[in-house]
């Protein structure tokens, strides 16, 4: 369901059909265009409102809405396929570390890719926070 008015539009999203997840995707990307409220009718259902940041026509109001159900379907899409494809992404993923190690390193006991043991994980700044205080 679909209103516009007063420089606003106004979607209603069936939770049961719809990720919340996209949608609060489709709407991180609207922030700098529009004022972004969501309100929760009821467990099952979402209403997202778009108040134009500038007055709007209501052909751009349109063109609005369309550019958010874009997006929307964009996340959507994202989302379906990140679980479609987790057990592929993990399993490539732990091959690439555990062949980095060496043979001794892998029978001494089993790796796993959570394990970390060449610090790829470790924030950029922590790594390179002792060059900084060396003067490198």
């Amino acid at each position: 369901m679909v209103k516009i008015k007063d420089n606003t539009i106004k979607l209603v999203f069936d939770l049961q059909k719809n990720s919340l997840e996209a949608i609060y995707g489709a709407a991180y990307v609207f922030l700098d265009k529009a004022y972004l409220f969501l309100d929760s009718k009821n467990k099952n259902k979402i209403q997202v409102s778009l108040k134009s940041k500038k007055r709007l026509s209501s052909k751009k109001l349109e063109e609005l809405r369309g550019e958010f159900l874009n997006e929307f379907l964009n996340y959507t899409v994202r989302i379906n396929l990140a679980k479609y494809n987790k057990k592929i992404r993990e399993y490539i993923i732990s091959q690439a570390l555990s062949s980095a190690l060496t043979v001794e390193e892998c029978e001494e006991d089993e790796v796993k890719y959570e394990d970390d043991p060449l610090g790829i994980a470790v924030p950029w700044e922590e790594k390179y926070q002792e060059d900084k205080k060396k003067g490198k």
